[in-house]
């Protein structure tokens, strides 16, 4: 538990640390690289993620199967299964390899008639940059899942935060230097290899793992196969939502339609990061709950808790960015990026009700019950897809955001939470009971707020920061004494507590 509860404290370390960066670096690099080449930047990096897919969700499957057969003591089980996706991963590589060397080759007949010639040649080279970058990934990323179902969770995470800081000011020297998009592609790879490599000494020196190849049974390869399906279907949902916008608004608009969807697309991320930190250090441990037959009210109360603990930190973040966004964005993007804000107030309003539930998901993964919910997603991905190709030539950016949000409320914010209800018998009326108890609090502040900058013109960056500090302190001794339950209290209060204790002496 003592690596659960340290992975989530520097999940939360690194995710601030993230953010920081991204707010101090990225509009560096977006005045560094212009609107058009962070448009380009953006865009070829959005094809490549597609090639993820070839993953298959087999990342899940080592981690899910990893914590299996250690509760059963199989030892050799194990390394025969290592020996089973390193050979999977090979051949991935290999084909991965192969698509991205067609992309690379057809990137004049995609985006010829929406970008310059320079623009196709430094498409071209950075395509084939992240090509190979992937092909050397799949191989390798079996360590890391390993070492996350092993629950080593500070290795990894320290090893990311090392890795953050080091890239960020590599990537800062180099756009000094005058280097574009094209470097920073070859910074980046450069350090995911090293991270890649790190993950596997670790792996052979510390948790002393072994790779066997031999005989395979056959019913446990279906077994996986079946749960990895379902996790594939899952991933291809996620990328039809996040990264088919940026590929229909490069081969309809051009580059800068991307760079206004992009840079809402980062601050997304972040906004996800805040709910996914808890969800990913949670997948061994409730394998071990679902594998121990826990009842449902012990699902139920974990999903709750988790659910209570999310909402307060998003709504948050979400009224925050209500109240300053759009003048934050002016001031930190730029005034060419004042329409990022509309687009990322949409997906952070659908994605409330998905990420303050995201633990159902690894609930679904424990179960190996993914199947209704990849089935539903893929649709109504799909649905999304028609309506950006239909919004966006004539909205671009904002009907392609339109489109997912519009998405995102039916699937996760209808459908599911009657999924989970009748087929998982997790208590959703005792859910929002509870989310509804301490939303007063964001509601009320968020309309406070947006009639009080009314009245204040918050056109210099001090004055914005002067505004949110204030305000964050209001919000946040409010949800304190009004909306937390000592159970909230103490995780923030414990680990306070033992910290200062450690200063004194």
């Amino acid at each position: 538990m003592n690596q659960i509860k340290a992975g989530a404290a520097l999940n939360y370390v690194i995710i601030a640390l993230n953010t920081i960066v991204g707010l101090l670096y990225t509009p560096y690099m977006l005045r560094c690289l212009g609107q058009s080449e962070y448009g380009l930047y953006s865009l070829v990096a959005s094809i490549i993620a597609y090639l993820t897919l070839l993953d298959f969700g087999f990342g899940n499957a080592i981690i899910r199967y990893t914590a299996k057969l250690r509760a059963e003591r199989k030892e050799r089980e194990q390394w025969q299964m290592f020996g089973l996706f390193m050979i999977v991963y090979i051949i991935i590589g290999i084909i991965a390899l192969c698509l991205g060397l067609a992309l690379y080759y057809n990137i004049d007949l995609l985006f010829g008639h929406t970008m310059a010639e320079n623009d196709l040649i430094n498409a071209k080279i950075m395509m084939i940059l992240l090509t190979f970058n992937l092909a050397i990934t799949f191989p390798l990323s079996i360590f890391g899942s390993i070492i996350t179902a092993y629950e080593n969770f500070v290795f990894q995470k320290v090893v990311n935060l090392i890795r953050i800081v080091l890239c960020t000011f590599v990537l800062i020297f180099v756009l000094s230097l005058g280097y574009k998009a094209v470097a920073l592609v070859v910074v980046q790879t450069i350090f995911n290899v090293l991270t890649l490599v790190l993950n596997l000494i670790y792996c052979k020196r510390k948790i002393g793992i072994k790779i066997i190849f031999g005989k395979f049974d056959l019913l446990f390869i279906k077994e996986i196969a079946i749960y990895s399906f379902w996790i594939f279907i899952n991933a291809i949902m996620d990328r039809i939502y996040w990264g088919t916008g940026q590929f229909v608004l490069g081969a309809i608009s051009g580059t800068i339609s991307v760079a206004i969807f992009s840079v809402a697309i980062l601050l997304q991320q972040m906004y996800m990061q805040f709910s996914t930190s808890i969800a990913s250090v949670m997948l061994p441990r409730v394998t071990v709950i679902v594998t121990q037959k826990y009842n449902d009210q012990d699902v139920s109360n974990l999903f709750i808790r988790t659910g209570r603990i999310q909402c307060l930190m998003l709504s948050f973040i979400l009224s925050g960015f209500i109240v300053f966004g759009q003048s934050f964005i002016k001031l930190w993007a730029g005034s060419d990026y004042t329409q990022s804000y509309l687009i990322t107030l949409i997906f952070f309003i659908s994605l409330f009700i998905p990420l303050i539930q995201n633990i159902g998901i690894t609930i679904l993964q424990a179960r190996n019950q993914l199947r209704f919910r990849s089935v539903l997603y893929l649709i109504i991905a799909t649905i999304s897809l028609a309506l950006q190709i239909m919004l966006a030539p004539k909205f671009g950016a904002l009907g392609c955001a339109i489109s997912i949000g519009a998405s995102l409320i039916i699937g996760q914010g209808i459908i599911m939470n009657i999924y989970y209800k009748k087929k998982q018998s997790i208590d959703i009326v005792l859910f929002w009971k509870e989310i509804y108890k301490i939303s007063k609090i964001p509601l009320l502040y968020t309309l406070l707020g947006l009639i009080i900058i009314q009245l204040i013109s918050l056109s210099s960056l001090p004055i914005l920061l002067i505004g949110i500090l204030l305000y964050s302190a209001i919000y946040i001794v409010s949800i304190w004494f009004w909306c937390m339950n000592d159970y909230e209290r103490n995780l923030l209060y414990t680990p306070i507590h033992r910290m200062v204790n450690k200063l004194k002496f």
